[in-house]
């Protein structure tokens, strides 16, 4: 097997629920799949927090090469107030729209 260097795609992501009353901020390498996921959990269990606040609609995202860079900016958002978070999405996506139609 032979090294191959190449580049990578890591991004983290704001999701919501359709009321748009939670935020929920996570880290991942294939977002589309990953909002496929959100949307299952949903539908089978109740266990984690997107899924027992019906969160998985798109607000908001960056793309990352690094996956460390990508951890340490979702650690980032993941400390700040409510406020801040709305400030940053509306930052790109003013009219809070859902963004799931990209990834689709």
């Amino acid at each position: 097997m032979q090294f191959q260097e190449g580049y990578h795609t890591y991004y983290i992501y704001i999701i919501t629920n359709k009321t748009k009353t939670v935020l929920y901020t996570g880290v991942t390498n294939h977002l589309r799949i990953r909002l496929g996921q959100h949307n299952e959990n949903i539908l089978i269990n109740n266990k984690t927090f997107a899924s027992k606040y019906n969160a998985h609609y798109l607000l908001y995202y960056e793309k990352f090469t690094w996956i460390q860079e990508a951890i340490a900016r979702e650690k980032e958002i993941k400390g700040w107030r409510r406020e801040k978070k709305l400030d940053l999405i509306k930052s790109g996506n003013p009219e809070l729209k859902f963004l799931n139609y990209l990834f689709e």
